[in-house]
Parts: C-alpha cells; sequence; structure tokens
C-alpha cells in the first residue's frame, strides 16, 4: 500500500472521529439540557409536594384536634340516646298507632263514600219507583190490575188454588137486561156455591188528597190551612166516588148470574186507609154498602172471609170423605157376608170329601189290599216246580211209566202254605196316608 493511501485512511478516520465526536457532544448537550429542565420540574414538584405536605400536615393536625371534640361529643351523644331510647320507642308504637288509624281512617272513609254513593242510587230508583207509580196509579187500567194483583195476593195467603178454589175473569149473564158481567174473581163455596168479588176501586180524589197531605206537613201557616181544607174536600169527594161505585155494583147483580150465590157482592178495596178516609168522610157509606147488597171488604176483612171459606172447603171434604168411608165399610160388611157363606159351604163340602176319602179307603185296605198281599205271596218257583212235576207226570203216563206223586204232593204243600199265610194277614181297616198305599201297593 503507498503512503498516499495510507494517510488518506488515517485523514478520514480522523475526520470521521472529529464528526463523530461533534455528533455525540450536540447530543450529550441536548440531553443534558433536557435533563436539566426535568431537574428544574421535579424541583419545582418537589417545593409544591413539600408545600402540600406542610398543609396536609396541619389539616391532619386539624383533624385530630376535631376528632377528638367529635369523640367527646359522640360519647355524650351515645349517653344522650341512651337516655332518650324508651321516649323513641313509644314515639314509634305512637307513629305506627297512627299509621294503623290513617289507615283505617282511609278505609273508613272509603266504605262511608261508597255506601253514600249506594243509598244515593238507592233513593234515585226509589224516587223513580214511586213517580213511576204514583202515574201508574192515576190510570185507570194501572189501578184495576193492582188491585186484581193484590186481591190474588190475598186469596193465595188464605190457602186457596186457582182454577180450583176461585175462578178470575168469569164472564155470565147479570142484571134485569141480561148484559153480559165480568167480575174480577167468583170463589167457589161448598156446596157447589159461588161468591163474586170486585177489585176496581176509585182513588183518583184520594190520591190528589196524600199529595197535599205530604205538601201540608210544612210550617201551619196560611197556606197550610188552605191546603187542609182542600185536603178535606178530595176526601169528601173520594167517599162520594165509592158510594157511586157501589151503586154501579148493586146494578150490575153479579148474584143474580152466579150459581147459587148470596145476594150479595164483595167489593175489595186493595189498602186499608183508602176504606178508612172514605169511612171518615162519609159515616154512613158502610150501612149505604149493605143497603145495596154490597161488602166493602179491606185485605185484612177479605183474608177473614176467604179463610173462613177455606175452612168450609176442608170441613166438607172430611163429610165426603167420612161418608165414602162409611160406604166403603157397609160394602165391605156385605162381601164379608157373603165370602162367610162361601167359607161354610167350603168346609162342609172339604167335610163330605174326607168322609169319602175315609171310606174309600177303609174299601181299599178292606176289599182290595187283601186279595193283593194274596196274589203277592205266591212264589213264582213253587209255580215252576208244579208246572215242571206235571209235565213230567204227563210225560209218564203218556211212556206207561208211574208218576212221581212225592213232587206234586210237595208242590200242593207248598200251595196250601202260601194260602194259609196270605189268610193270616189282618184285614181291619184303617186310615192309610198316600205314601203308606204306595208302599203297601209297591210290596
Amino acid at each position: 500500500m503507498s503512503t498516499t493511501a495510507a494517510l488518506l485512511v488515517v485523514l478520514a478516520f480522523v475526520l470521521g472521529c472529529a464528526v463523530g465526536a461533534f455528533l455525540v457532544g450536540r447530543v450529550l448537550r441536548l440531553r443534558t439540557g433536557e435533563l436539566r429542565a426535568e431537574l428544574d420540574d421535579a424541583i419545582e414538584r418537589l417545593g409544591s409536594t413539600t408545600t402540600e405536605l406542610a398543609a396536609a400536615a396541619a389539616q391532619r393536625d386539624l383533624l385530630q384536634q376535631h376528632n377528638r371534640e367529635l369523640s367527646g361529643r359522640t360519647s355524650t351523644d351515645h349517653d344522650v340516646l341512651r337516655a332518650l331510647a324508651p321516649v323513641a320507642e313509644k314515639l314509634t308504637q305512637v307513629q305506627q298507632q297512627v299509621g294503623l288509624l290513617e289507615r283505617d281512617r282511609v278505609e273508613q272513609y272509603g266504605q262511608l263514600a261508597r255506601q253514600l254513593e249506594e243509598a244515593r242510587e238507592v233513593d234515585a230508583r226509589l224516587l223513580s219507583t214511586t213517580h213511576s207509580l204514583a202515574g201508574a196509579l192515576r190510570s185507570n187500567s194501572a189501578r184495576g190490575q193492582w188491585g186484581e194483583v193484590q186481591l190474588r195476593r190475598v186469596v193465595e195467603a188464605a190457602g186457596m188454588l186457582s182454577r180450583v178454589d176461585f175462578l178470575e175473569q168469569v164472564s155470565f149473564s147479570a142484571g134485569d137486561d141480561g148484559e153480559r158481567a165480568r167480575p174480577d174473581m167468583v170463589v167457589q163455596l161448598p156446596g157447589d156455591k159461588q161468591l163474586v168479588i170486585d177489585a176496581k176501586v176509585p182513588l183518583s180524589a184520594f190520591l190528589a188528597a196524600q199529595e197535599l197531605s205530604s205538601a201540608a206537613n210544612g210550617p201551619a201557616d196560611a197556606e197550610g190551612g188552605a191546603l187542609e181544607v182542600r185536603r178535606a174536600e178530595l176526601l169528601r169527594q173520594h167517599g162520594k166516588a165509592l158510594r157511586a161505585h157501589i151503586d154501579a155494583l148493586a146494578r150490575k147483580k153479579y148474584w143474580e148470574g152466579a150459581a147459587n150465590s148470596p145476594e150479595l157482592v164483595i167489593c175489595f178495596i186493595p189498602v186499608e186507609s183508602v176504606l178508612s178516609e172514605a169511612l171518615r168522610a162519609d159515616p154512613e157509606l158502610l150501612d149505604y154498602a149493605f143497603s145495596r147488597n154490597v161488602a166493602l171488604a179491606s185485605p185484612v176483612s177479605l183474608l177473614g172471609i176467604l179463610k173462613g171459606a177455606a175452612f168450609s172447603w176442608r170441613q166438607a171434604v172430611l163429610t165426603d170423605n167420612a161418608r165414602e168411608l162409611f160406604d166403603l165399610s157397609k160394602q165391605l160388611y156385605e162381601r164379608l157376608g157373603t165370602m162367610g157363606g162361601h167359607v161354610t159351604r167350603l168346609g162342609a163340602s172339604l167335610k163330605t170329601s174326607v168322609e169319602r176319602y175315609n171310606s174309600f179307603v177303609g174299601a181299599l185296605e178292606s176289599r182290595v189290599l187283601p186279595t193283593a198281599r194274596r196274589i203277592g205271596a205266591f212264589d213264582s218257583a213253587s209255580l215252576d216246580a208244579i208246572d215242571a212235576a206235571v209235565d213230567g207226570a204227563e210225560g209218564a203216563r203218556s211212556g206207561g211209566e208211574g208218576a212221581d206223586v212225592s213232587v206234586l204232593g210237595a208242590a200242593r204243600a207248598q200251595r196250601a202254605g202260601a194260602s194259609q199265610a196270605a189268610a193270616t194277614i189282618d184285614a181291619t181297616p184303617r186310615s192309610l196316608t198316600a205314601h203308606e198305599l204306595l208302599d203297601g201297593t209297591a210290596g
């Protein structure tokens, strides 16, 4: 290698080192500045931290002092709370009781409000029904239907049955001119008798008087006196209307069209006060009705009349039952007599049958059974021996030989012994049962 090249290398190395040293120094200066700035910042933060630490220490001392003071106060408060514990318990109980009372008050208030609302609705319905009833009672047809309903209730309360004890809206001819009459009810009486009841009654003047009576219940003044005078006048008109209705019923003469009816028609008045007010306004009204063959009857008096009719029906039914029982007893007595005659004839027939049966048994025992027993006493073996001996004798006679007389004699002796044994049987007649007859015949 030449010297120049070596110098160049050395020079390049030296330049590189110088450049590197320059660069490293620059970097170090920059880093040193940064470190110095960080150090200054750290010193500043350390100063602030030291200041904060001093403030914290002062605050700590203050808190410790406050803590000591609070500890003293807490012990004092605990003593006070312990002293006030019974009072607190009582206050808790009072608060619970007050809560219960408040809840009950709310419930009761709700119930009371609901009941008041229901009462208001009931009053409204009652007022509407009252207006409807008042309007209906002002109608003649509605009053007639109401009277008929009241009459039917009274009759049913008396224990009578529809179409059995009473008939409604029956039409028949009545009066002198023969016109068709249609009473409200015809009550059936024992003995095919009938009682006519009419339920129509004038109520216009009476209702008007009642309205004036309700209006006159206020303070007594001149207007109240005028209302009382007007009410008295309306009640007199009511009595006159009822008298005119009695005349109309008397002219109809319902009793002439009914079967076996007393000369009387009952005028049913559905309300006691209607009749009492009419009698108060017209005291001679009752006698006038009797003179016209009309009986004024309120619900109570009509109920008594119908109860009497129902009792008469029960007595009539008992009488009919007693009469029927008497007829049946008489018929039973006659039939028992006829049956007794049949029993007598049956006993005589049985007695004759027993006597004939005994005669038959006696004849059977005395005449038939001895012969049957004799027939049964015969021995078939002896008959065979006799037949064999006879056959042998006939053969010997035909062959010229002598017959064996001893065999025939033995057969005759055996037959004679059987005849004597049959003759010794008791032939005394006696009554035998069916089993004995069968057993004897079979033997």
